[in-house]
């Protein structure tokens, strides 16, 4: 399970301040200090043991040498890619047979039932989870089913019908840790066009110590910041909230964040940090 929150407008804060330099031959994690503008996050690998975790700062449509500049634009990734309209075949409603044609007054191939003539819109889903702090650590969950089975990721996953975001968030942190949790607030909101999901993450803490696996998880761990598996983890999303999340402890200051996550065209699911971060905002 896996996703999302709504954003208010804010203003954009397009700088970010940190590198997060994890070193394997000791168990420290030191901050590099930079700043630079936000657009894309990667992963630098130095011939060292060191590798260090960054946000780049060119787009990802000028990162891939040669590529098509339009074709790589979050829009364009957004518009093909957020769902396959053709794969539905018949209608929710009655079951007749579709057709698959641009309505009138809009832009997109839409699923069109040919016998009560009602229009199918696919829409994004949201993935709801929690950040839980306790005394300097992060609670964690390997997961037990696909996809990224046996990967570490924050406790979230779809939000149901009838529940808040915030009640969403807490429900999966039960269903996943075994954990009852008190949410303090909103962190981060990261929308994915090309799957069509929006994640709300909250920052929330341990009402007690009692923690254990669900049926979706192997194990749940407390992880040290500087103990967090960032080899092992299973989303894209969850790489980028935990960086975002160790970038404000160094400043001194957590912010709630927004930004677009555009998946880089032909990358594999499993490649978590074939990326860009777009459009960030901060308050």
């Amino acid at each position: 399970m896996l996703k999302a929150v709504q954003i208010l407008g804010w203003s954009s804060g397009l700088t970010i301040s940190q590198r997060l330099t994890k070193t394997r031959k000791s168990s420290s994690v030191s901050f590099i200090s930079s700043s630079l503008n936000l657009s894309t996050f990667s992963s630098v690998t130095t011939s060292s043991p060191r590798k260090i975790f960054s946000f780049n700062p060119t787009r990802m449509s000028s990162s891939l040498p040669g590529s098509d500049p339009v074709a790589n634009s979050p829009t364009f990734v957004s518009v093909q890619s957020a769902g396959d309209v053709r794969k539905i075949k018949f209608c929710q409603w009655c079951g007749g047979p579709t057709k698959h044609e641009i309505p009138d007054g809009e832009e997109k191939l839409r699923a069109i039932c040919t016998h009560c003539g009602k229009i199918a819109y696919q829409n994004p889903k949201m993935v709801v989870g929690c950040l839980i702090e306790h005394e300097e650590k992060v609670l964690l969950c390997k997961r037990n089913i696909q996809p990224s089975h046996g990967l570490w990721t924050l406790p979230a996953g779809y939000l149901e019908v009838g529940e808040s975001a915030a009640q969403g968030a807490m429900r999966e942190t039960w269903e996943e840790a075994g954990a009852t949790v008190e949410v303090i607030s909103p962190f981060a909101q990261l929308d994915i066009p090309l799957i069509g999901q929006t994640y709300v993450i909250f920052l929330a803490k341990l009402k007690n110590l009692h923690f254990a696996p669900g049926p979706e998880s192997l194990e749940c761990r407390l992880f040290a910041l500087d103990e967090i598996p960032f080899d092992s983890l299973a989303f894209s999303s969850i790489y980028v909230t935990l960086n975002l999340y160790l970038e404000d402890l160094e400043k001194g200051k957590l912010k709630y964040h927004y930004g677009t996550i555009n998946k880089r065209p032909g990358s594999s699911p499993s490649d978590i940090r074939a990326f860009s971060l777009d459009y960030h905002l901060q308050p």
